[in-house]
């Protein structure tokens, strides 16, 4: 399983995702699912993948033409006029890996049964040169959608755990240090919650028109940030539990205060 989130702001896109990939308890493994292509001045294109390991690597290799030397190499994508197109061929590539797998093979998470259905999703996110920046969830059938005001982030993976935060906390006006941040949280819920999430994660911020990565690091198990906010979102989720009104059993409602002389005066 993965964790992938890609956000749309009025500033630009900003884009995490974990590294953790398994085929099992015992076979836990480190694997890059974000990629970026960026030519400056021109086009930024970033992907982040979830699923099979062997589909992925594949689309991705496919995408770079590796049958060329690597002075050569030149992805189609870097060709495409809109972003839109971009995610067209995204889609074409990524569904005749899925329905062709053995045309493409790939190491991958371990040994797959015969049959088995080679699935994964894609975030495609970026800007071209003259044009707004966009955001697409494409599916293993090649289909795609893009994120609108309605929709202004997508997640691939374990989902459920950080999607609360991010729609409580999302505001497509917030500034990319406060849009981090709120990453960072939904992460740590995410990796609280489910094993097959793990550190490092990935994290690369894009401003609009930029045509370049504004931000780009790995966050990894030591990262004083990251465990300050973990200890702080958990701190603070204790004190607002807290602060909520108390349950009596009798009335079945909220139990009322204790009010003492004192405060009557």
């Amino acid at each position: 399983m993965t964790y992938c989130v890609g956000m749309m702001l009025d500033a630009g896109l900003v884009l995490m995702s974990d590294t953790r990939t398994n085929a099992g308890v015992d076979k836990i493994s480190v694997f890059r699912k974000m990629f970026s292509w960026h030519v400056p001045d021109e086009r930024s294109i970033v992907m982040m993948t979830a699923g099979n390991l062997a589909t992925t690597q594949s689309v991705i290799s496919q995408l770079e033409e590796r049958g060329k030397v690597p002075d050569d190499r030149h992805p189609t994508i870097l060709e495409a006029q809109t972003m839109f197109q971009v995610a067209t061929e995204v889609g074409r590539m990524l569904r005749r890996v899925v329905e062709q797998p053995g045309e493409f093979p790939e190491p991958g998470d371990g040994p797959q049964a015969e049959g088995a259905r080679f699935t994964a999703s894609i975030i495609l996110a970026g800007q071209i040169k003259g044009m707004e920046p966009r955001l697409f969830l494409i599916y293993p059938e090649g289909n795609f959608i893009e994120a609108s005001f309605d929709s202004p982030f997508f997640q691939i993976g374990e989902t459920k755990y950080g999607r609360p935060i991010l729609l409580r906390g999302y505001d497509r006006a917030m500034p990319f240090e406060d849009a981090v941040k709120l990453l960072m949280v939904s992460f740590d819920s995410t990796l609280a919650a489910n094993l097959s999430v793990g550190l490092p994660f990935d994290l690369m911020v894009l401003a609009r028109d930029r045509m370049e990565p504004i931000h780009q690091r790995r966050i990894v198990a030591d990262d004083p940030y990251f465990r300050t906010i973990s200890r702080g979102w958990g701190d603070a989720l204790r004190r607002a539990f807290q602060s909520l009104p108390a349950y009596d059993l009798a009335t079945g409602g909220a139990a009322e205060a204790v009010t003492t002389g004192s405060e009557l005066k």
